[in-house]
C-alpha cells in the first residue's frame, strides 16, 4: 500500500470495493488473471472521499433534504445536486492527500497523460451496474489537472442521474462513497465493448462485440454507430460494419475532441493514395475506407476469448471495455451485465440411451398463474413443495423443465396443444426453439406422455353433483388442516407441515378433481372449435358459459357488491370510507351511525374471501384480511357506479343470455345436414361446460385458503423468534427458504448477511421482465403471434372473451389505487383471481399476460366482458386515459385518435 489515500491497481481485487469503489475493484482483479492486460494506475481510496465530505458540514444538511425529496419533483433534485456538486468541488484538497496523489503519480514513470476515472462503492454490482451515472474524464495532463479532475470525481458523486438511479434501486445516499481511479492513458486504434452474453436474448454462448475507431468515448457517448460482432462457439456467426463518420481523439494539450474517421481508416489501408484525384474517385476510395471493418474476425475471436477468461474468473457475464493498441488488446473496464434474466439451474433429466440432456427449455410458471412479479424465498420454497411437478427457480421466478416432453413426438404434441390454446406466444416460442434441430434432441416415440391433447370425450357425466362433492372434500380437508395446526409450534410444526403439504398435493391430485376442471375446458375447446366450424361462430362458448354455477372468483367479485349495497345508504360510513388510510378501520366503523352493519358486511366477506391478495400463489404477499383497506377503493367505486341489488340482476342476466344463445346454436344447428346429431352432441357440451367451467376456480381457491393457514402459524413462529432476539422483524423470515426457516427455529440462529443479501436481490428481481420461455444456454425466446387477420397498426393479443368495446383506458398497476368510473376498459399486466372485484365495474379488459383458460379470461367471460389477453407491453404502448376499442372476438386493440 503507498498511502492510506492511494492504493495501486496491482494491490486489490474485487473484494476490496468498500476502500476503492466497484471500478477500481474490477480493474485490480483483471490485473490478476493471467494474460489480461490493464493500464497501469492507482486509486485514491473512499477514505479520502470521507475526508473530504467532513470538511463541508453543510453538506449533511443537503443529504437530509436530498433524502426527503419526491423522486418526481426532478427540478428540485437537479438544483438540489447541483448544489452538493459545486460544494464538494470547491473544497480544497488537503496537502498531504495531495501529496500522496502526486507520488503514486510519479511512481507510474513519465506518463504524459492519464484516465481519471470514478469508482463508486454502488458501482458495477451484480444488482445495479451504475453505468454512465458518475464521470470519467480522459487525457488528463498534469498534476495539477488530475488533483482537479479527482474532485469533479468525488463530485459527479451527485449527478442528477446517479442520484435518481440511486433512489430507484433503494440505496440510501449516504452509504455510497466515492474512491477515484487514475490510470495510464491509452491511445487506441480502436475500442469498444464486448458482452460476454448476447445482451439482446440474454444467450450466454453468444458474445457480442462493438467495435470503433479511436477511443471508445465514441460508442459510449452514441456519437458513432459501431461495427456489430456476434461469436458462438469461436466462431463469428453474424457481423453488421456500419460506415462511420466521426471518432473521439486524444488532443496532445489535453482532453478529447470529435474528429472525422478518414485518417483513422488511412491507418488500415496497406497503400495509401499520395496523389490528387478528381472527385469522384476520391469520393470512391472514400466510402470503402469507411466500409472498412474496424476488427478482423480472427482479432474478433481473440478478443472474445479473453472475455471468456475474464468471465470465467469474475463468475458472471461480463460488460467489458477494450481498447486495441499495436494489435494487443487492453481492457480499461469490466463489469456484470446487470440486465440478463438469469439461468435456473437444472436437475439432470436422464435420457434413455443418450446420458444426460444437456441443453434444458423452460416454460413460466408465472405465466400461467398470471403473477409474473418476482416472488420472496419462503414463497417460491413453500410454491415449490406444494406444486405437482418440479419447478425450478430464477429471478425470483419459477420456471418448469419441458424438456424432455419436447423431446418425445407423443407428448411433445400434447404439450404445444394444451399450451397453444393458452397461450399462443408459448407454443411459438417452443417451436421457435424445435426448430434449431442441435437443441432438443428427438427421443424414440415411447408411447403417450405429457399433458392431454384435448378432445370431444367429455371425462366425466355433466352432474353438478360432482361439483358439489369435490368443493365438500376440499373443505372438509381445509377444516382439518385449520383444527389440527392450532397445536403445532417449534419444530413439530415444520413436521406437520410437510404432511400437510402431501395432502394440500393429494387433493389437487385427485383424479375426480382433474377430470373435472379438464371436463370444462374441453368443453370449452370443442364448443368453439365445432360451433366455428359449422355456424362460423368465433367463441361461441364465451356467451354460453355466462353466469355457470359454482364459480368462487365471479362469485366474489358480485359478493363485493353486496357489501356496497349495506354501505350506500349511511353517508357517514361513505364520508370515513373515504379517508381511510389504516388497517385498523373496521374498529372505528362501530362508532358511526350504520357503522356496525358496514363492519359486519365487510368481515363476512373476509371470513369467506380475505386469504386473497395480488399475487396469492406467493405466500408472503399481505392477504385483504392482513389489509383490509385494499378493498376500500373497489367498495367505493361499486357504492358509486351501481344502484341496489346489482350482483343478483348481473347474475340473472347472464344466465338468461346464456340460456338464449343455447337456444338460438341448437335451433341452426339442426336446420343443418346431420343437424339432429350435431344439436345432441353440442347440448352435450354446453351441459358440460355449464357444470365444470365454474369448477375451474375452485382449485385455486382451495390452495390459498390453505397457504393463509401456513401462513398464520409460520408468522406466529416468527413472532416468538422476534420475541426470542432472534430476529428483529417477523417478515423477515420471508427472505428464507421453508428448510432454512425450519433450521433457524430449531437453532435459535440466523445469518442476518443471509437475509440482508435476500433482500438485496429481491430488490433487484423487480427490473427483470421474466421471459415466457428460457433456455439453459440464457436465451429469452420470445413468441409471436403469427396472423395476417388482423388492421395495421393495432396491438395484437390473444382474444378470450368475445365482443367490442370503446372506452377509456385504465393503466392500473395496482389493484389498491383503482379509481373507475362505468364504461372504463382496464389494462394492466396481469389478473389473477383478487382482481375480480373491479371486474363488475369495467366494460372490457386488456393485459399483457394470459392465455384463453387463465383466470382473468374464465371471468370475463363469466361478466361477458370482452377482453384480449396477451398484448405486449400493453401498460406502455397505451397511455392511462387514451380512448381505444377492444376486438374481444378477433383479438386485437385499437388506441383511438
Amino acid at each position: 500500500m503507498i498511502e492510506q489515500y492511494v492504493w495501486g491497481l496491482h494491490e486489490v481485487d474485487e473484494t476490496q470495493v468498500a476502500v476503492v469503489g466497484g471500478k477500481g475493484a474490477h480493474l485490480g482483479g483483471l490485473s490478476r488473471i493471467e494474460g489480461i492486460r490493464v493500464p497501469a494506475g492507482f486509486c485514491v481510496t473512499t477514505d479520502a472521499f470521507r475526508r473530504i465530505m467532513a470538511e463541508a458540514p453543510s453538506i449533511d444538511d443537503r443529504l437530509d433534504q436530498l433524502s426527503r425529496l419526491n423522486p418526481d419533483d426532478r427540478e428540485a433534485m437537479r438544483t438540489l445536486s447541483a448544489e452538493i456538486r459545486r460544494t464538494i468541488e470547491g473544497i480544497a484538497i488537503p496537502d498531504d492527500l495531495a501529496a500522496a496523489i502526486t507520488r503514486a503519480l510519479a511512481q507510474l514513470g513519465k506518463q504524459a497523460a492519464y484516465a481519471v476515472r470514478s469508482s463508486a462503492t454502488a458501482e458495477d454490482l451484480p444488482t445495479a451496474s451504475f453505468a454512465g451515472q458518475q464521470d470519467t474524464y480522459l487525457n488528463v495532463v498534469g498534476p495539477a489537472a488530475i488533483l482537479q479532475h479527482v474532485s469533479r470525481c468525488w463530485a459527479s458523486l451527485f449527478t442528477e442521474r446517479a442520484v435518481t438511479y440511486r433512489r430507484r434501486n433503494g440505496i440510501d445516499h449516504r452509504t455510497v462513497h466515492m474512491a477515484v481511479v487514475v490510470q495510464q492513458m491509452v491511445f487506441p486504434h480502436a475500442a469498444g465493448i464486448m458482452f460476454t452474453a448476447d445482451p439482446i436474448t440474454g444467450n450466454r454462448k453468444v458474445a457480442t462485440v462493438d467495435a470503433g475507431f479511436g477511443l471508445g468515448e465514441a460508442l459510449v457517448s452514441g456519437l458513432v454507430n459501431p461495427d456489430v460482432f456476434k461469436v458462438r462457439h469461436g466462431e463469428v456467426v453474424a457481423k453488421a460494419i456500419a460506415a462511420e463518420q466521426r471518432a473521439v481523439q486524444a488532443l496532445p494539450a489535453g482532453g478529447t475532441q470529435e474528429a472525422a474517421i478518414d485518417s483513422q481508416r488511412q491507418e488500415r489501408q496497406e497503400r495509401q493514395e499520395r496523389q490528387e484525384r478528381q472527385e469522384r474517385q476520391e469520393r470512391q476510395e472514400r466510402q470503402q475506407r469507411q466500409e472498412q471493418p474496424v476488427l478482423t474476425d480472427a482479432q474478433v475471436v481473440r478478443l472474445v476469448q479473453l472475455g471468456r477468461r475474464i468471465e470465467a474468473h469474475f463468475g458472471h457475464p461480463q460488460d467489458i471495455e477494450w481498447c486495441l493498441v499495436d494489435d494487443d488488446f487492453q481492457i480499461v473496464q469490466s463489469r456484470p451485465i446487470t440486465t440478463l434474466f438469469p439461468v435456473p439451474v437444472p436437475v439432470p433429466v436422464p435420457v434413455p440411451e443418450t446420458g444426460d440432456q444437456e441443453n434444458h427449455v423452460y416454460v413460466s410458471v408465472g405465466h400461467q398463474q398470471m403473477m409474473t412479479d418476482p416472488m420472496k424465498p419462503l414463497g417460491l420454497s413453500m410454491w415449490q413443495l406444494t406444486a405437482m411437478v418440479p419447478m425450478h427457480e430464477a429471478g425470483g421466478r419459477l420456471f418448469v423443465d419441458v424438456t424432455r416432453h419436447l423431446a418425445s413426438p407423443a407428448s411433445r404434441a400434447g404439450l404445444l396443444d394444451v399450451i397453444g390454446r393458452g397461450d399462443p406466444l408459448v407454443r411459438d416460442a417452443l417451436e421457435t426453439v424445435l426448430d434449431r434441430d442441435d437443441f432438443v434432441p428427438s427421443l424414440p416415440d415411447t408411447g403417450p406422455g405429457g399433458p392431454p391433447a384435448g378432445g370431444a370425450s367429455a371425462p366425466v357425466e355433466a352432474d353438478p353433483a360432482i361439483v358439489t362433492e369435490l368443493i365438500e372434500r376440499s373443505q372438509v380437508s381445509i377444516a382439518a388442516l385449520e383444527r389440527d395446526i392450532r397445536t403445532k409450534t417449534g419444530p413439530a410444526l415444520f413436521d406437520f407441515l410437510l404432511e400437510a403439504f402431501e395432502e394440500h398435493k393429494r387433493v389437487l391430485g385427485d383424479p375426480l378433481n382433474i377430470q373435472a376442471i379438464m371436463a370444462g375446458m374441453e368443453a370449452t375447446w370443442w364448443l368453439n372449435d365445432k360451433l366455428g366450424e359449422w355456424l362460423g361462430e368465433k367463441n361461441a362458448a364465451d356467451t354460453l358459459t355466462l353466469s355457470a354455477p359454482d364459480n368462487v372468483t365471479s362469485e366474489m367479485g358480485l359478493a363485493l357488491l353486496d357489501v356496497a349495497d349495506v354501505i350506500r345508504p349511511q353517508p357517514e360510513v361513505v364520508a370515513f370510507l373515504r379517508g381511510v388510510e389504516d388497517e385498523g378501520f373496521l374498529d372505528e366503523l362501530a362508532k358511526l351511525a350504520g357503522g356496525s352493519e358496514a363492519r359486519d358486511a365487510i368481515e363476512a366477506y373476509l371470513d369467506r374471501y380475505g386469504m386473497r391478495c395480488v399475487g396469492e400463489i406467493d405466500i408472503t404477499r399481505p392477504r385483504w384480511r392482513e389489509r383490509p383497506t385494499t378493498l376500500v377503493p373497489v367498495i367505493l367505486d361499486n357504492v358509486r357506479n351501481f344502484e341496489p341489488g346489482a350482483a343478483e340482476r348481473r347474475f340473472e342476466q347472464g344466465r338468461q343470455k346464456a340460456q338464449k344463445k343455447e337456444q338460438e346454436v341448437l335451433s341452426r344447428l339442426r336446420a343443418l345436414p346431420d343437424g339432429d346429431q350435431k344439436a345432441d352432441e353440442t347440448k352435450r357440451m354446453i351441459d358440460q361446460v355449464r357444470a365444470f367451467i365454474g369448477y375451474r376456480e375452485y382449485p385455486k381457491y382451495g390452495i390459498v385458503c390453505r397457504y393463509f393457514v401456513y401462513k398464520k402459524a409460520l408468522l406466529e413462529e416468527a413472532e416468538r423468534l422476534v420475541q426470542a432476539g432472534v430476529l428483529p422483524e417477523k417478515e423477515d423470515i420471508f427472505y428464507l427458504t421453508f428448510q432454512e426457516l425450519h433450521d433457524v427455529v430449531r437453532s435459535n440462529r440466523v445469518d442476518d448477511q443471509l437475509i440482508q443479501q435476500r433482500k438485496d436481490a429481491f430488490r433487484s428481481y423487480h427490473a427483470l421482465t421474466p421471459p415466457r420461455v428460457l433456455t439453459s444456454d440464457g436465451e429469452a425466446v420470445t413468441g409471436a403471434y403469427r396472423r395476417d387477420d388482423v388492421p395495421a397498426g393495432v396491438l395484437i393479443g390473444l382474444p378470450v372473451s368475445a365482443g367490442t368495446i370503446e372506452g377509456r383506458a385504465r393503466v392500473i398497476l395496482d389493484m389498491a389505487e383503482a379509481d373507475l368510473e362505468a364504461g372504463d376498459i382496464l389494462v394492466t399486466t396481469f389478473t389473477d383471481p383478487s382482481w375480480s372485484p373491479l371486474f363488475v365495474g369495467i366494460a372490457g379488459l386488456v393485459t399483457e399476460v394470459g392465455g384463453l383458460m387463465t383466470h382473468g379470461a374464465v371471468i370475463a367471460r363469466e361478466y361477458g366482458l370482452p377482453a384480449v389477453v396477451g398484448v405486449e407491453q400493453a401498460t406502455r404502448l397505451i397511455r392511462d386515459g387514451q380512448r381505444i376499442r377492444v376486438h374481444g372476438t378477433d383479438g386485437y386493440v385499437e388506441i383511438l385518435p
